[in-house]
C-alpha cells in the first residue's frame, strides 16, 4: 500500500498538520505516544491507486497531505467521481472492509495509516476515539447529503461556486483570514472537478472564467485559485447566506 515515507520526511504527532481535525486530535501525552508508535506514514503519487474497488481495505487511514478521489467504473467505460479525501479525512473503518470504490491520488499524497488490530487497541484504553469517530463518520454523512443537493439542485454556477467555496471553507478553518483573499490549489484537474460536478470540462473551465470576469476570484496558476470575495462567492453558491460566511 504505497511507499513508506522517508523518516526526515516525517513529523511527530504532535506536529501533524491536521492533528487538530483528524481522528487523534484529542489525544495527548501517553495517549499520543501510544498513537504514534501505531501509525505508518505512506506516500503516493499523482495517480497512483491507494486501493481497487473489492480490495479488503487492511489499515485505517486519516489524509495528512494531498487529496484522492473515490469512483466507480461504468459499465461504458466512464468513471464517475463519488467523493474526494482531503487532508484530515477519514478513509476505512476499525473492523476493515472491501471497498466499493477506487481510490486513487490526485497530487501527492501521505496517508497516515493504523492496522484495525492497533485501532482496536487504542480504543480500548482510549475510549474517547471512539466518540471522535462517531463525529467524524456523522459529518462525512452530512457533508454527502449536502454534496447531493449540490448535484441534484443547483446550476452549473452554482456547483462550481460550491466546490470552491468548500475548499476556500478548508482553508479558513485551518487559519486563513475570511477578511482577506483566501488561496488554494485545485486538488483537481479541470476534468475531474468537471467529473466531480457533474458537468463537461467545458462548462466548468466557462465557468471558472466568469466568477474570474466577475471579480469573485482570480486564477494565479493552471490549479490556484484565489477567492477575492467570500462573501459574494457564497452568494454564488446559491446557498441560504442569512448566517453569514461558514467558521
Amino acid at each position: 500500500m504505497g511507499q513508506p515515507c522517508h523518516a526526515e520526511d516525517l513529523s511527530s504527532c504532535a506536529a501533524c498538520p491536521v492533528r487538530s481535525a483528524a481522528l487523534c486530535a484529542g489525544c495527548s501525552g501517553a495517549d499520543l505516544t501510544a498513537w504514534q508508535d501505531r501509525r505508518r506514514m505512506r506516500s503516493y503519487g499523482t495517480g497512483e491507486a491507494v486501493a481497487r474497488a473489492g480490495d479488503r481495505l487492511e489499515v485505517v487511514a486519516t489524509v495528512v497531505s494531498g487529496s484522492a478521489t473515490l469512483s466507480r467504473g461504468l459499465e461504458d467505460g466512464r468513471t464517475q467521481i463519488v467523493g474526494l479525501l482531503l487532508p484530515a479525512n477519514l478513509l476505512g473503518r476499525p473492523g476493515g472492509q472491501r471497498l466499493a470504490h477506487d481510490v486513487v491520488a490526485t497530487t501527492p499524497l501521505t496517508l497516515c495509516t493504523i492496522r484495525p488490530h492497533d485501532l482496536a487497541g487504542l480504543r480500548a484504553s482510549q475510549p474517547a476515539l471512539d466518540a471522535r469517530f462517531l463525529e467524524m463518520t456523522i459529518a462525512d454523512l452530512e457533508a454527502a447529503r449536502n454534496w447531493m443537493t449540490v448535484l441534484g439542485r443547483k446550476t452549473a454556477r452554482e456547483r462550481v461556486a460550491s466546490f470552491l467555496m468548500m475548499l476556500a471553507h478548508r482553508e479558513v478553518v485551518a487559519g486563513a483570514d475570511p477578511n482577506r483573499p483566501v488561496s488554494f490549489d485545485l486538488p483537481l484537474t479541470r476534468e475531474q472537478a468537471a467529473d466531480y460536478l457533474g458537468l463537461t470540462i467545458e462548462t466548468v473551465s466557462r465557468q471558472l472564467t466568469g466568477l474570474k470576469r466577475d471579480g469573485v476570484i482570480e486564477l494565479p496558476t493552471k490549479r490556484g485559485v484565489k477567492v477575492l470575495d467570500l462573501e459574494r462567492l457564497l452568494i454564488e453558491t446559491g446557498d441560504d447566506a442569512d448566517g453569514g460566511l461558514p467558521t
